[in-house]
């Protein structure tokens, strides 16, 4: 009895164990996934940006995050292989555990089968019975023989269930090996990728450090134009916003017979249907696709130095997505379109809005939606552009609730 307890307990532990390892391993398989598709994809940029003849702070932006996602896929080949290990070694105590229950199995059917033969007069089933004194002792000597030979029986298909599960375990063990064996040689690659990189980007670096001064006007002069454009988005809105105030302020003067109402250029007053739109874009934070299938982050949002130009001070409003050439931009969410923007070689903005949330995509070649349009959710709305005295292509994304911008990867899901 001391032992099924024993052999009860560990298998429940064992299992808890294992139950949480699976779990765990699961999400690392897809965050695995996730990190090689996109260090795929940023090889894939990489390579188009280093045909160019110059060194460009695109390059050198595609190499830290190509870095970065390395780091993140061999801490996640590291975990993956410890709990493969942890795995591992669970299997192990389980078919060791087996063993002992299978060792202890067989000594007592030998036991059984033991006596069986050295009372086997006794044994023999018609003798057995037709010696009996009287039908009942017959009744409970049949009784008797019938629950020896099926605890006989049971106890022979217990051991070979305990052989059939041991080997189970074995194979579970030796595949477990096998995997790990595949993730360490997965590491060993990733990690020569990754000292190539590091090498890539040092290199890059010192390049960059000869051009600097006029790294720095470019970036000056980006920050500037996106300024003018920052501006025209926000009279496109008010212009927008006013139009629409005055539509409202018109149809209640009709159904009032006043003229109270004045239209205001600054806030906008939301329908049932706006604010239902609003809610419905909140419920979705973290979780909306991005404006693009594929794509890499090259600056983040808010105020920072630049990392390769500290002369410079960032001041982005949205962040920048570096994707192929032909790539098609799709809407975030569902909404209507509020504005088409022409900003001449800079390219077309699109200006989205969702209730009292709009998006903004900007550095457009084409577009194939008109103001006033409904559109949903991944709806394409244009294809890329060159950007701006580059031969690489850029959205330039942006958040907003009315007229402050908000961080875009707050909001974007994780992919």
């Amino acid at each position: 009895m001391h032992f099924f307890k024993f052999f009860f307990l560990t298998l429940c532990t064992v299992l808890a164990l294992y139950g949480s390892a699976a779990q765990t391993s699961d999400q690392l398989k897809a965050n695995k996934k996730n990190l090689e598709t996109e260090i795929a994809d940023t090889k894939k940029l990489l390579q188009e940006t280093q045909k160019k003849e110059n060194t460009s702070l695109q390059q050198i932006s595609l190499l830290r995050k190509q870095i970065t996602n390395r780091e993140k896929l061999i801490t996640d080949l590291n975990t993956q292989i410890f709990n493969l290990e942890i795995e591992q070694d669970l299997n192990i105590k389980l078919s060791q555990s087996l063993d002992k229950k299978l060792e202890y199995m067989k000594s007592d059917y030998e036991r059984v089968v033991y006596l069986a033969f050295k009372n086997r007069r006794l044994m023999n089933k018609i003798t057995f019975l037709f010696s009996a004194d009287d039908f009942s002792q017959m009744y409970r000597r049949l009784k008797i023989f019938t629950i020896f030979s099926d605890n006989v029986k049971h106890q022979a298909e217990e051991i070979k269930k305990t052989q059939q599960e041991i080997a189970k375990k074995n194979d579970e063990i030796l595949k477990i090996k096998e995997t790990k064996l595949s993730l360490l040689e997965n590491k060993e690659q990733e990690v020569k990728s990754l000292e190539k990189d590091r090498a890539s980007q040092n290199k890059t670096l010192d390049e960059l450090k000869k051009k600097e001064k006029q790294l720095a006007n470019d970036l000056k002069a980006k920050q500037a134009k996106q300024k003018e454009i920052e501006s025209a988005i926000k009279k496109a809105i008010e212009q927008e916003i006013l139009a629409a105030n005055k539509k409202k302020a018109e149809k209640s003067n009709t159904v009032s017979g006043t003229s109270t109402k004045k239209p205001s250029s600054t806030v906008l007053e939301y329908t049932p249907e706006e604010k239902g739109t609003s809610n419905s874009f909140i419920g979705n934070k973290g979780n909306l696709p991005w404006p693009v299938v594929k794509g890499a982050t090259i600056t983040t949002f808010g105020k920072y130095k630049n990392p390769d130009v500290p002369s410079v001070m960032m001041d982005s409003k949205g962040i920048d997505i570096l994707v192929e050439p032909n790539t098609q931009v799709r809407s975030v969410f569902d909404g209507v379109v509020y504005g088409i923007l022409d900003m001449g070689n800079v390219g077309k903005v699109i200006i989205i809005r969702h209730g009292e949330y709009i998006t903004v995509y900007q550095g457009l070649a084409d577009v194939c939606v008109k103001k006033d349009e409904k559109v949903t959710m991944k709806q394409n709305i244009g294809t890329i552009g060159k950007a701006m005295g580059k031969g690489t292509y850029e959205l330039h994304f942006e958040i907003l609730k009315e007229f402050t911008h908000l961080d875009p990867q707050s909001w974007l899901s994780t992919k």
